[in-house]
């Protein structure tokens, strides 16, 4: 049985991405059938927003209930979820984990039923703001037609992009998305500890390195990366470099360590935006080696 062309949709795991994407979804004109979660309170939370959706705690009960489920458990979570349901010939299932590969499906897949990845690149926390933050973004894809060109239409449907995953390169994609994500958390928090001696809060830290930060993305998105580049390595000020090391290497010896490893990293950069010097480039390698 093929898979409609305006599948019902059934959520399994009403969290922060089911409820988002089930609420987005609903709003473009799309049926969801039914949303489950281990208690009953946050599928009830789902399913108020959507006329004619019903909460339950029965994850096979929204099995049975929709065309195409978006599993949006946990990513440790999918692979036995899926396993302990019952699955039926023609219906779809996709979950919508970054990492994990279309094989934690393969119990579904051997009932018959179609398989998929579906993955928005977008940072997920109450799900209203998710929503407005939707139209624009990217969505990971990885299934083969029909269900491909399904999904494609569900992307659109939310304003979003897509780009297609080739088998076994979900985990690559994952850490590759860290770079420009997650690990930016880690390098703000180091960023305040470098001014603690400055004495600001950590509030006025953020209000004033926020605006720094947006103006990066916005000159990579003009520019990209090479030519988006600003700061003393790009322009190859040894003096200004060698300033932060001592500093640095007072403050947080461990801190000093990954500035020099990453200002190694953008010295390629400045090579390729044309404001380094085969010279400049090796002088601030021996002096951040």
């Amino acid at each position: 049985m093929p898979l409609p062309d305006n599948p019902s949709l059934g959520i399994i795991g009403a969290g922060r991405i089911g409820t988002a994407l089930a609420w987005g979804l609903s709003r473009k004109g799309y049926a969801v059938a039914a949303a489950s979660s281990r208690s009953a309170g946050p599928a009830e939370k789902l399913a108020a927003a959507i006329p004619g959706c019903r909460a339950t705690t029965d994850a096979q009960s929204v099995v049975s209930a929709a065309d195409l489920v978006l599993l949006t458990v946990p990513d440790d979570a999918i692979a036995p979820v899926c396993a302990g349901l019952r699955w039926r010939a023609g219906q779809a299932v996709v979950h919508c984990s970054g990492a994990t590969e279309l094989s934690a499906l393969s119990p579904a897949a051997s009932a018959g039923a179609l398989t998929g990845g579906f993955h928005p690149l977008q940072m997920f926390t109450d799900p209203e703001t998710a929503l407005r933050g939707l139209p624009g973004c990217t969505i990971a894809l990885e299934a083969e037609s029909p269900l491909r060109e399904t999904l494609i239409r569900m992307a659109g449907a939310l304003g979003c992009h897509t780009l297609r995953l080739p088998p076994g390169t979900r985990a690559l994609y994952h850490a590759g998305a860290g770079y420009a994500a997650a690990f930016v958390n880690a390098l703000v928090k180091d960023a305040i500890a470098v001014w603690s001696p400055l004495g600001l809060s950590e509030a006025d830290a953020i209000r004033a390195l926020l605006p720094l930060l947006r103006g990066t993305a916005d000159s990579i998105e003009r520019s990209g990366p090479a030519l988006g580049m600003a700061g003393p390595v790009s322009r190859g000020d040894l003096g200004t470099v060698d300033e932060h090391l001592r500093a640095l290497a007072a403050l947080d010896p461990q801190l000093l360590d990954l500035y020099r490893r990453l200002a190694l990293r953008t010295v390629a950069l400045g090579v390729e935006r044309g404001s380094l010097s085969p010279e400049k480039a090796a002088a601030l390698r021996a002096l951040l080696g």
